[in-house]
């Protein structure tokens, strides 16, 4: 299990109003990943997603390409990996 990584991404740009948790919580469950997303109050969206680090990249690369998404900077870092956590599910509100 040692290629499975945590990472929290804060998405900045056009990423709330845009279909943006939607299409994230259906291709990262498609591709096994876990984990959640959600929108802040500020504008940007939050995540939190665990699984192959390949598998990460080719999400943040598929929301990347989303006709009104507009992802203008993305701050990241590695979290403790969770243990119990078998889905990724749109969180708050």
């Amino acid at each position: 299990m040692s290629d499975i990584i945590r990472k929290h991404i804060i998405f900045y740009g056009r990423v709330q109003g845009v279909g943006f948790r939607w299409h994230a919580t259906n291709f990262a469950n498609s591709a096994g990943l876990t984990g959640w997303v959600q929108n802040l109050d500020d504008g940007t969206v939050e995540m939190e997603v665990q699984g192959v680090e390949e598998k990460i990249d080719k999400l943040v690369t598929y929301l990347e390409g989303r006709s009104y998404v507009l992802i203008e900077k993305m701050e990241c870092k590695s979290l403790p990996l969770e243990k119990n956590e078998w889905e990724f599910h749109e969180s708050g509100w």
